[in-house]
């Protein structure tokens, strides 16, 4: 990808993260809940913090969504995910409130 300069235009996300995740919804064929990102990152040795940062930020870029846990879409914005960032690196007990599943944007 390229800007209109014809500078290479660098993801607002790590594309290898982005890859895992989708792989894996790809198995499951159901949204990935906070569970998968913690067994992806123990099993791939990953930063649970890196994967979450790559998916949030899918999310807001609009190529992955958010359902609650009732399947509803919630729609994230960057303040909402900033505020997450108060010790730093996300850790599991930050995202408490986030108990739906993330899968790729209907287009």
């Amino acid at each position: 990808m390229t800007d209109d300069v014809g500078n290479i235009e660098i993801p607002k996300w790590d594309p290898a993260l982005a890859a895992l995740v989708a792989e894996e919804y790809g198995k499951r064929k159901n949204p990935l809940r906070l569970a998968d990102f913690l067994a992806l990152a123990q099993q791939h040795a990953i930063r649970f913090d890196d994967i979450m940062v790559t998916v949030f930020e899918l999310c807001l870029q609009g190529e992955w969504s958010y359902v609650n846990r009732k399947g509803q879409a919630r729609v994230l914005n960057r303040e909402q995910i900033d505020k997450l960032y108060v010790n730093g690196r996300l850790h599991e007990s930050d995202l408490r409130d986030f108990d739906g599943g993330w899968l790729p944007a209907q287009r």
